[in-house]
């Protein structure tokens, strides 16, 4: 009589068939063998010597191994928890969890190809993921890659990443008028969060480090704001049971983030009049309680809707610092040490918007060159 599990049924032909593993596809399907028999008990005797063939033969070749993607994947994060910030070890963790292990992680590594990443990649960009996004996918993909190839060296084959091109969308930056109009708001009642938004237009500050400012990382005397830290909202990797999340206050995001800002005189003026004289307080509340990031998003929310402002983040603070300075003329190295990037290239691609106006001034200087 056969048992549950042991994967023997007798056929409709009258004939008794036994399935066996006898291997696994490189996609990770299994392969599997079948002995007949005129008996249950022939067909269970012939499998179990199929598999006893199995066992007694010569080792599994290395591209037979029985490890999935999946394994090499988790040794993968593991190896990169001890070198990376926990905002990073956050983001891959979700990468995998969400994105490369549902699709890829039943494989054997030797069947990933470059067709099948080509299929991976088109298939992120069908669900409807950002050409960014699934570029972040792709690399995180491309270093388990590497770092599975080092367990197989000599035989893993070569896998060809093709990154989706992203498509440069022109960044949210204020007007004059509408920067004016905003100072204008944010001057009105002012407050300490108020406060911190306009020290913002005035120094490109990230909203974590505008978060994370302490009134100690302020020199009034050297006219300077020294930025040390950032503040996230992260997953408690400690937590357990229901995913939950932790502010988190650390280092910024590169040593170039790092740095010390001028402050001009009119911002260290309005600095002097907030100074709540508490070294430890953080500049957005003038207490010791911090306001984070989430609550600051929506706080500016709040005011760009009062102040009749539309398509405005946080971000859209740093960008209109930004080009007010190229409209100034600032001299972009500066610029770019300001901003904490950590090249020119960075600034220029990506936080340099030159308005119609600045384009017309610098047109009319043909107007001296004779044809």
């Amino acid at each position: 009589m056969a048992r549950k599990g042991e994967n023997i049924f007798k056929r409709k032909d009258g004939r008794w068939e036994a399935r066996y593993i006898k291997g696994y596809e490189l996609s990770g399907k299994i392969r599997y063998g079948f002995c007949y028999g005129k008996t249950y008990k022939e067909a269970k005797e012939k499998a179990i010597k199929c598999r006893a063939a199995l066992l007694s033969s010569a080792p599994l070749p290395v591209t037979n191994n029985r490890r999935r993607f999946a394994f090499f994947c988790e040794e993968w994060l593991r190896m990169e928890k001890g070198k990376v910030k926990d905002s990073t070890y956050v983001k891959y963790e979700a990468i995998l969890r969400n994105h490369i292990q549902p699709r890829l992680g039943g494989c054997f590594p030797p069947g990933i190809n470059t067709w099948l990443a080509e299929q991976f990649k088109q298939e992120l960009l069908a669900g409807g993921l950002s050409a960014k996004t699934v570029r972040d996918i792709l690399v995180v993909l491309r270093s388990i890659l590497k770092y599975t190839a080092s367990q197989y060296p000599g035989l893993f084959p070569a896998v060809e990443i093709g990154y989706p091109k992203e498509q440069k969308k022109e960044a949210r930056v204020l007007s004059t008028e509408e920067q004016r109009r905003f100072v204008s708001y944010l001057r009105t009642d002012m407050d300490p969060c108020r406060f911190g938004i306009l020290l913002a237009l005035l120094t490109g500050l990230r909203i974590g480090e505008l978060c994370a400012l302490r009134w100690k990382n302020i020199s009034l005397e050297n006219r300077t704001i020294h930025v040390d830290a950032t503040m996230q909202r992260l997953r408690d990797m400690d937590g357990q049971g229901e995913r939950k999340t932790k502010v988190v206050i650390g280092s910024p995001k590169s040593d170039t983030s790092i740095r010390t800002i001028p402050l001009t005189d009119g911002a260290a003026r309005l600095c002097g009049q907030y100074d709540p004289h508490c070294p430890a307080a953080f500049l957005l509340t003038g207490t010791e309680q911090f306001m984070e990031p989430r609550q600051m998003q929506k706080r500016l929310a709040k005011y760009t809707k009062e102040c009749g402002l539309e398509g405005v983040h946080f971000h859209t603070i740093r960008h209109t610092f930004a080009t007010r300075c190229v409209e100034a003329g600032f001299e972009i190295k500066s610029l770019s040490e300001i901003l904490g990037h950590a090249n020119t290239a960075v600034t220029l691609g990506r936080y340099v918007h030159s308005s119609m106006d600045l384009k017309r001034v610098n047109m009319e200087k043909l107007a001296v060159v004779e044809f």
